[in-house]
């Protein structure tokens, strides 16, 4: 589902690029919560699991609760497996997960800024991720962000893509959707984006065509 960046004409096919997040440019250590699970005698996962069933992050995701709060939420679906006291520090353990920026990300879409390309960050996150750019020191990596926790719309809801395209500036084919989450490549893909499925940096680099 990777794009050619460059038809026969030479002409770019895309001015902007709309990039998901979490698991393209930001990167969890889930080490923390798995020595937990293990400690606990929990197969790895389950904390992901519960925590990111549909019903228990949503609301996370529209802004209609806080990180902390899915912390409660988290801590009292994992009760019954764990005792509570454990539940909580399982809960508290993934909301605290330690994150990194991909520096090979970063360096690639940067240098698709510097090009002229038009950069919308688009997430499914909290109302913390303002916050979390700051400490990444990504405050100035693109020209907007269009947060689901902001927006109160989360991905694949196509009003998301809608808004980020707005943003952008241009049309909606002309723009240039990664995220790592195949059902929201699909989504942008059905309004007429090009579409990449990230699994690597390589993915993104290919689809910039060495911009």
């Amino acid at each position: 589902m990777t794009p050619s960046p460059h038809p026969a004409s030479g002409r770019p096919t895309f001015d902007a690029v709309l990039c998901d997040i979490d698991n393209v440019i930001r990167i969890y250590d889930p080490a923390p919560v798995t020595a937990l699970e293990r400690a606990a005698g929990l197969a790895e996962g389950t904390v992901m699991k519960v925590a990111f069933a549909p019903d228990t992050v949503l609301p996370l995701l529209v802004g209609r609760i806080t990180p902390t709060e899915w912390a409660w939420s988290v801590a009292r679906e994992l009760t019954g497996l764990v005792p509570e006291v454990t539940a909580f520090e399982l809960a508290n353990a993934l909301v605290d997960s330690p994150f990194h920026a991909d520096e090979t990300v970063v360096a690639l879409l940067r240098g698709a800024r510097a090009q002229h390309v038009r950069l919308i960050l688009v997430s499914n996150a909290s109302v913390q991720l303002e916050a979390d750019l700051e400490v990444l020191g990504l405050t100035d990596l693109a020209d907007d962000v269009v947060s689901s926790a902001r927006v109160n719309i989360a991905k694949p809801d196509p009003r998301i893509f809608e808004i980020a395209v707005e943003r952008a500036g241009v049309p909606a084919e002309r723009c240039l959707f990664v995220d790592d989450t195949l059902e929201n490549v699909e989504a942008a893909a059905a309004l007429g984006m090009q579409a990449v499925h990230f699994r690597e940096p390589e993915d993104l680099r290919r689809a910039l065509g060495g911009r």
